[in-house]
Order: structure tokens, then C-alpha cells, then sequence
């Protein structure tokens, strides 16, 4: 996988789960390897990272066109301190944003680093992209939607229901925050019976509509009278001002059947890094955040569509240094693997 290296598919898979599903930097991984009489030093180890990151940006980029490619995706993004960036503190917040989208069945999940919150990024991202795009209230999301005629913005309910629970938790007298987060409770309980049911999706929106608009309406009527009598300052004010503002965008998973209520998948496929990062606690320059950014997408992608991480970066670190043609990386995806076996040809392998 990186030649003139002394690292094989299998102990490259190994430093890397290490490091992205189990949160072991690689100082401590140094440790480890010198109390079992081996000297593998944590630059090693970070060059080792960076040099596949780079070789796989053929995959990545598979992934991003599988994700832009779908009918909708969600949208996340989480801080990171990066050091050594040009220009920039140490101290200096940048980001880590989150795109998942794709085929439905075998879903894609891709990371990005960049230096900011801001606007540069998303609309790079999204330009002429057509579809859904499920985010929370960030603003940034309705100013690229608004440039961007196909784009069509959906809410995230988890959002609205955790204000609520902010509100509700914080005080004493808490039974208009209790009542609301009832009231988003029942919108969860139709879509979990639903979703069990296994439906055509055309009999999945159907009913999903019939059992659905009925409690929506009654929320909104009941939001209406709220924000009428509650302060707004308040945390029960916040909680009624924000799901009334965010309304349209919050009932619009009701469009299509692949659509959720809530941004949840995205948040968890961040989480992740968010773990990892009580760790290790920085990248060490911005192309060690790229190539983070790279493995990260790899690798949840892969847990996404139930392959054993180990099992899917041993199968790519084995399978890319025989590549001869650019169309050949698309053997790779998820989508075009036998799950099953690559898991058990791993498995066997390392018995």
C-alpha cells in the first residue's frame, strides 16, 4: 500500500482502527507496540496515515459523487483544533463537517476539513446539487438553499424536541416543555411503527401523512398560542420561537419516504470523531486533518453498511495497489461488495 514502507495491509488496518473507531492516539499506540518489544515510532504512524489518506483520494472522491448523486442528504459539522495552520493560532477554532447521503441501501458517509464555520465550504459542496438537504437551523444551510434553486431544505425535529427538553429540565414548573416534547413524541412513535411495518413507500407517505398532519396541526395551533403568552427570552420561548421559525422546513420529511424526521444519522456518523477528539485532542497540521477526514469517511462509511472495519481497510489496503484503472476504484464502494465475504475472508485470514 505504501511502497518503500515496512507496513502491510494488515498492520496499517490495525494502527488505523486504532486510531478512528478506538480512539487510540498514536503516542499511545507507540506505547503499546514498545511494551511488546517492537519500536513503531508516532511519526511512523502519522506518515503511514497521511500516505494512504492520499493514495485513496480516488475513493474519496467516488464517495463525494455518490453523496451529491442521491435523492437528499444531511448536513453536520463539529469543531476541531487544528495546529499549524498558516496565518492562525493554535488556540483557533476550525471544523470538521459531515456530508451523508447516497443510495439509500448502501449509504455514504464523507468528511472535510476546513479552517471555518463559514459559508465557503457548503456552497462549494452543494453548487447545482438537486435534492434534499436535512441540516439544523444553522443559517448557513438557507443561504446556500437560496442560492441554489434545487436545493430544498428540511428540518431537523431532534433540535426542536431538545429545546424543549432544555426547557423542561431547567425548571421546577415545567408542564407546557413536558407537553410539547409529548406532542414531537408522538411524531417519533409513527415513524418507528412505520418504518417496522416495511411498507411500499408509496403506502409508507400515505399513511404516514393520514396519521401524521393531524398531530402536526395540533403542535402548530398549540405553538401559536404559547408564543402568546410565554417570554421569549425564556427557555420555553426559545423552544416555541425556534420550532415555529423553523416550521415548513421541519414538517417537509413528509415528502419523500427516504426523508426522517430528524438530522440523527448525520450527527451520529459525526460522533465518532467528536469521541476521538477527547483523545487526541488536535491534528497536528491541516494535512493531517485531511487525511483524518479521509479515513474517518472510509471507515464509518464501511460500519454504515455492516462491514468490520478491520475487514474493509484490510480489503482496500490489499485491493488499491493493484489498481491499473480509475474505473476500478468503484470496486471498492460498499455498494459493489459482497459484505458477507469480505467480512469472512478478513476473519479467516487473521485466525
Amino acid at each position: 500500500m505504501i511502497p518503500g514502507s515496512i507496513v502491510t495491509a494488515g498492520l496499517l488496518a490495525f494502527v488505523l482502527v486504532n486510531k478512528f473507531v478506538d480512539h487510540l492516539p498514536f503516542y499511545r499506540q507507540e506505547a503499546r507496540f514498545e511494551r511488546l518489544g517492537m519500536h513503531i515510532s508516532r511519526q511512523d504512524m502519522s506518515n503511514w496515515a497521511m500516505a494512504a489518506a492520499k493514495k485513496l483520494a480516488p475513493l474519496i472522491e467516488l464517495y463525494r459523487e455518490r453523496i451529491r448523486g442521491g435523492s437528499g442528504m444531511q448536513m453536520d459539522e463539529a469543531p476541531v483544533q487544528v495546529l499549524e495552520e498558516p496565518g492562525r493560532k493554535n488556540t483557533t477554532k476550525s471544523y470538521m463537517w459531515l456530508a451523508r447521503g447516497g443510495p439509500a441501501e448502501t449509504p455514504v458517509c464523507l468528511y472535510h476539513y476546513e479552517p471555518t464555520r463559514g459559508l465557503a465550504y457548503p456552497a462549494e459542496f452543494l453548487k447545482d446539487y438537486a435534492g434534499y438537504l436535512q441540516a439544523d437551523g444553522y443559517e448557513v444551510y438557507d443561504r446556500v438553499a437560496a442560492a441554489e434553486p434545487g436545493i430544498t431544505l428540511v428540518g431537523c425535529w431532534a433540535h426542536a424536541r431538545r429545546k424543549f427538553h432544555e426547557a423542561a429540565t431547567a425548571s421546577r414548573k415545567a408542564g407546557a416543555a413536558r407537553e410539547g416534547l409529548e406532542r414531537i413524541r408522538k411524531l417519533y412513535r409513527i415513524e418507528e411503527e412505520l418504518r417496522a411495518e416495511q411498507l411500499a413507500p408509496e403506502q409508507f407517505m400515505a399513511k404516514r401523512r393520514e396519521l401524521t398532519e393531524p398531530i402536526l396541526e395540533s403542535l402548530r395551533s398549540w405553538l401559536a398560542k404559547k408564543s402568546e403568552t410565554v417570554v421569549p427570552s425564556s427557555l420555553l420561548g426559545k423552544a416555541v420561537g425556534y420550532t415555529l421559525s423553523q416550521w415548513e422546513k421541519l414538517v417537509r420529511y413528509l415528502e419523500h419516504p427516504e426523508l426522517t424526521p430528524d438530522n440523527n444519522t448525520a450527527e451520529n456518523a459525526i460522533r465518532p470523531f467528536v469521541l476521538g477528539r477527547k483523545n487526541w485532542l488536535f491534528s497536528g497540521s491541516a494535512r493531517g486533518a485531511d487525511a483524518s477526514c479521509a479515513l474517518y469517511s472510509i471507515i464509518e462509511t464501511g460500519k454504515m453498511n455492516g462491514l468490520n472495519p478491520f475487514a474493509y481497510l484490510h480489503y482496500i489496503f490489499t485491493r488499491a495497489p493493484l489498481i491499473a484503472d480509475s474505473t476500478e476504484w468503484e470496486e471498492l464502494l460498499p455498494e459493489n461488495l459482497n459484505i458477507q465475504e469480505v467480512n469472512k475472508t478478513f476473519l479467516a485470514t487473521v485466525r
